[in-house]
């Protein structure tokens, strides 16, 4: 019997020691191919067990697998899924394809930068956070939980959303599709209604604050917001989806691929409508969203990509302010909008916006050889609409009356149905039909704001060794903008008079004032932006720790005016020459990973912007032109520090920019009575700030983020004394302006985010966001601060909001189904998100934020 157990106990002892020689841990790290981004969150799993773990923040990964040898299988959203063998010990990299075809080329021309890698404080959004957390919401929102970024739905028109990045406005801030840029070419501003819908296409958006890492010519002050679109799916399939919410919004749509064939041919198409009463009064919506891509790989150089995407759309506008008394005061709060009314028992907006904006681009991509890659874009976008208004004899007609007496307390107007009503469109026309022969004394209007433009983006990377790349290439556009005020309906009058306020015709080329619907009326000229910019950039890698690298770019601005209505056809003033301005810009940095924990950073640059087109043609006229105008200098510093370990990733920046010589212009009136305008030299601003953010992984189930901003903008010095001289240089005005430290508005200087992801099952999910917004502002003109005795901008109550999704997937027949719940603003807190300053405290005006909202979406997958 002794013996039998001695055996037993040898056998055992064997067998457990074969089982333990058997096991093996298995290392490696998962990245992303073409770009070396880790990917965090990848399941890696011992192929035909259950036996799996996910990557950490640096895509590293740990395994112990049941044997000394098998297969490992890698899959990540967004990519390729790739089985690996192993035979003990470290895989090194793994590198997964994406699932889209071209969309690694599509990054290398769009500047995606690279975390602990590429010297810039950046925050990306992969598409399935967009997807989860978007619903009803502007797209740029799903940004605020980002350090340094303020996003509202300024009015809350369908579209109508503004960003800000570190404190400097849309016009500073860089924003690109797929590599191309779209902000306006005369003024600098982005219209987030002409790409309605870019949500459902868009594979990630990277937020590069402060310098960035665009390689393109655009001098971007505050940060630079890269959106990269969908491409074409590897694999055959598609999805439908809808969703519904509060005040009547319904959207649905599709999206099929086609899958790559043997041919190398790909395809994918995506539409959507979307529709709604919109939560402010008066702000009815409608749209339709598209999307094309169409992508061939024709031999192992060569490849090609056409993309074509947009949305048509027209939605009912809160274009002017109102102040913190009238919302307060008015039964529909928070809702109410003065800018629509009703006609013949229909809603009618007297402001709107339409716009249908396709935007197309074909991209090539060639490898010359092992070492050199030459990728190119041609694109092409053409705008048509605007916005909506009107013209009035009497301004004021429809005002609200403000001044509270015992007989017609503030809200009232003889033009309004009830205190604080909407407009009433049916008196006014029965007013117009009266005047009969003496035509409209009110008509709407609509300010049309439609473009050509075209342009060319080619950029040459070559390895001139393994440490040492050149990056460099051309940036060419050409645009023209095509501005003037269309008559939209008369409202029961016969004909409207456009004359200017000495009763001549506004149009010199026009033989009668009288204007018809569908007649250009107030003013009619065209905008034409030429621009070519070279750049060439250097990246050295000192060893695997230490990368740095130097830019250099520099840029021709051409700008020309032809004006319709001032000059009569046979006047050569009626175009100007070409002004040209040169811009350019030299920016360089270093990173540093300590260890595998640890990484530094520095960058610093300098660059001049050429001025805006107003500041050139400033008084609207071809005569007063500003060809000297001045160059915007910014200088602008950045520190970082990253720390990534397998639970927490975490990143803290410090940043200056300084600002000199931003536009500025001041109105004053001439000795011959004629309004003039001047640009202003010496207003000047600093930015600078801390930004905290982090992830950590507490369990497998629960994943914590947040960040906290903290920033000090404000206005540098006064600028007093200065002389504005007529063209006989005698002094006609006197521009004093006291800006010292007062706040720059517009934006929260302080937020704050927390937010919690937690598996409440393996295919639920509860996520839970709390952002708050402090020290925040009300915007001015600095050309308003003319007397020293004006005090600090008006400071908006802080406020904080709530956010809550639950998602649920489940198999409904042969598809893959999906349940999405948001809601925002759980607590429905009241807040006002943008103000105008006044004099007095009682005549700030601005916006209330929306109040609680819901979205229900579903989406099936085949």
């Amino acid at each position: 019997m002794r013996k039998f157990t001695q055996n037993l106990l040898i056998a055992v002892a064997l067998l457990f020691g074969a089982v333990v020689m058997a096991q093996s841990t298995i290392t490696g790290t998962v990245l992303e191919a073409g770009t070396d981004i880790p990917l965090p969150g990848a399941n890696v799993i011992e192929k035909g067990t259950t036996n799996g773990v996910v990557t950490d923040f640096d895509g590293n990964f740990s395994i112990k697998t049941n044997g000394s040898s098998g297969e490992l299988v890698i899959s990540y959203v967004g990519y390729t899924t790739k089985t690996v063998a192993y035979t003990n010990g470290a895989l090194g990299n793994i590198y997964l394809e994406s699932s889209q075809v071209g969309l690694e080329e599509v990054q290398i021309i769009a500047s995606v930068a690279v975390d602990r890698k590429t010297p810039v404080a950046v925050s990306t959004v992969k598409a399935a956070d967009i997807e989860l957390k978007l619903g009803s919401q502007e797209f740029p929102e799903i940004l605020n939980s980002t350090p340094g970024i303020y996003t509202t739905k300024a009015g809350g028109g369908y579209g109508d959303a503004s960003v800000r990045i570190r404190g400097f406005q849309s016009e500073n801030v860089a924003v690109m599709i797929n590599g191309i840029p779209v902000n306006d070419m005369e003024n600098g501003a982005v219209y987030w209604s002409n790409w309605a819908g870019l949500g459902d296409v868009t594979s990630s958006m990277q937020v590069q604050r402060g310098l960035g890492a665009s390689k393109v010519a655009v001098p971007s002050i505050g940060g630079t917001i890269n959106v990269i679109t969908k491409t074409s799916d590897v694999e055959q399939g598609g999805n439908v989806f809808t969703s519904v919410g509060n005040d009547g919004y319904q959207k649905y749509g599709f999206t099929y691929s086609t899958g790559l064939s043997e041919k190398g041919f790909a395809a994918t198409v995506n539409a959507a409508r979307t529709q709604g009463d919109g939560y402010v009064d008066g702000t009815e919506f409608s749209g339709v969203s598209y999307f094309l891509n169409l992508t061939q790989e024709i031999n192992d150089q060569h490849e090609l990509s056409f993309t074509l995407f947009g949305a048509t759309q027209r939605h009912g506008q809160r274009q002017n302010r109102q102040s913190l008394a009238t919302f307060r005061e008015n039964e529909r709060g928070r809702k109410y909008n003065a800018d629509w009314g009703y006609k013949n028992g229909q809603v009618t907006h007297q402001e709107d916006n339409f716009y249908n904006k396709p935007n197309m681009s074909l991209n090539h991509y060639w490898d010359l050889n092992e070492k050199t890659t030459l990728s190119t874009v041609a694109y092409a976008s053409i705008g048509s609409g605007g916005g909506g208004g009107y013209f009035s004899n009497d301004s004021s007609n429809v005002d609200l009356t403000t001044d509270e007496t015992a007989d017609e307390p503030a809200g009232y107007s003889d033009y309004r149905i009830g205190q604080y009503g909407p407009i009433d469109f049916d008196r006014i026309v029965d007013e117009n039909i009266e005047q009969g022969a003496n035509g409209s004394s009110y008509v709407l209007r609509a300010s049309i704001n439609s473009h050509n433009w075209y342009g060319v983006l080619s950029t040459l990377k070559t390895d001139i060794t393994d440490d040492l790349v050149f990056l460099g290439g051309l940036d060419f556009r050409n645009y023209k903008g095509i501005h003037y005020t269309e008559l939209t309906d008369l409202l029961g009058g016969q004909y409207w008079s456009d004359v200017n306020s000495d009763g001549e015709n506004n149009n010199v080329n026009a033989s009668t004032p009288i204007s018809k619907v569908g007649d250009k009326i107030s003013y009619n000229n065209d905008g034409l932006v030429g621009w070519f910019g070279l750049f060439g950039q250097l990246e050295y890698d000192v060893n695997e720790d230490f990368n740095t690298y130097l830019s250099l770019a520099a840029s021709n601005t051409g700008y020309k005016r032809v004006d319709y209505f001032n000059y009569l056809d046979s006047d050569p003033l009626q175009e100007t020459d070409r002004y040209n301005f040169i811009g350019y810009s030299v920016k360089g940095g270093g990173n540093y990973r300590l260890d595998n924990n640890h990484n530094v950073f520095v960058n610093v640059g300098y660059f001049e912007k050429a001025p805006d087109f107003d500041a050139v043609f400033q008084n609207f006229d071809n005569e007063h032109i500003n060809e000297d105008a001045e160059n915007q200098k910014i200088l602008s510093f950045e520190l970082g520090y990253g720390y990534r370990s397998e639970k927490l990733s975490a990143n803290v920046n410090l940043y200056r920019t300084t600002w000199k010589d931003r536009t500025e212009t001041v109105s004053f009136t001439q000795p011959d009575g004629s309004n003039a305008f001047a640009n202003i030299l010496g207003v000047n601003a600093i930015h600078q700030g801390l930004e905290i953010d982090f992830k950590y992984k507490a369990t497998d189930k629960l994943n914590i983020t947040g960040m906290a901003s903290f920033g000090d903008w404000r206005w540098d010095s006064n600028v007093t004394g200065v002389q504005i001289l007529d063209d006989a240089q005698e002094v006609v005005e006197t521009v004093d302006l006291y800006i010292k430290d007062l706040k720059v508005g517009d934006a929260a200087q302080t937020t704050l985010a927390l937010g919690a992801n937690y598996s409440v099952g393996p295919k639920t999910k509860l996520i839970v966001d709390y952002n708050y917004f402090g020290n925040l502002y009300a915007d001015f003109n600095p050309s308003d601060r003319d007397d020293e005795t004006i005090p600090q901008a008006f400071k908006l109550p802080d406020y904080g909001l709530f956010d809550a999704i639950v998602t649920h997937s489940f198999d409904f027949g042969f598809f893959d189904a999906t349940l999405t719940a948001r809601m925002n603003n759980i607590l429905d807190t009241e807040y006002f998100t943008d103000a105008f300053d006044a004099e007095d405290a009682s005549g700030v005006s601005g916006f209330y934020g929306f109040g609680r909202t819901f979205t229900l979406g579903a989406k099936l997958k085949f």
